[in-house]
């Protein structure tokens, strides 16, 4: 009997349905298809897949896991060195980093902005590209290039917001584009923070510095 509850739940696990004393395999619209009308190359598709996500989903949660119980520990950490000056507890914890006695180890914790930009960017937008074509082709062609990168938008209201500080930094003349400048700070708006992890080591206080990679596009 347990036996049967084990298969069972592995045939789920795999995706395999069973209907009518044979094994089907849900295709997109829903449909229960027959392993037989299955092309055999599909099936093995299907198997790979779901073998690599159950790895995914395992190493997911316990990336998600160790998150957790890092920031409790520095958290923790933090607390005691509160106590132990006499400073009041309590409160977000700000950019800071640990490290070993030696120095060949850190955990450097980095709180960030959580930015969003209001209508007032649509406007600055308008008030840019006037500029650009008044200037003409020829003129001003790297800050044109800077703009094309800001504004590179796949769908309205999008910018990219790894250049929109360095745009803000030009110093342009034009007062259009300085009450261009003006409606992007109007409508950059503070929703909340988010902390960040960093792990880097050192083999000996002299080498230069490496980062622990922990996410699979940085690894």
């Amino acid at each position: 009997m347990a036996d049967d509850v084990v298969a069972e739940a592995a045939a789920a696990h795999a995706g395999i349905v069973e209907a009518g004393g044979h094994k089907h395999l849900r295709d997109s619209k829903g449909r229960l298809i027959p392993l037989g009308m299955i092309k055999p190359q599909r099936l093995l598709e299907d198997e790979m897949v779901r073998k690599v996500f159950r790895f995914a989903l395992d190493l997911s949660a316990q990336v998600a896991r160790f998150k957790g119980h890092t920031f409790a520990d520095l958290n923790s950490f933090q607390t005691l060195l509160e106590q132990h000056y006499g400073a009041k507890q309590g409160g977000e914890k700000g950019n800071v980093t640990f490290s070993t006695f030696d120095d060949t180890m850190r955990i450097e914790v980095k709180i960030a902005d959580i930015l969003t930009f209001g209508a007032e960017l649509q406007v600055a937008k308008k008030l840019v590209d006037e500029c650009l074509v008044e200037w003409g082709a020829d003129s001003h062609e790297a800050l044109r290039a800077l703009v094309n990168r800001v504004f590179s938008v796949e769908k309205e209201g999008q910018i990219n917001r790894g250049e929109i500080f360095s745009l803000l930094a030009m110093e342009v003349e034009d007062e259009r584009w300085q009450r261009a400048m003006g409606a992007i700070r109007d409508s950059i708006h503070v929703t909340g923070t988010k902390a960040y992890l960093r792990f880097r080591m050192r083999p000996d206080p002299q080498a230069s510095w490496s980062t622990v990679a922990i996410d699979l596009a940085a690894a």
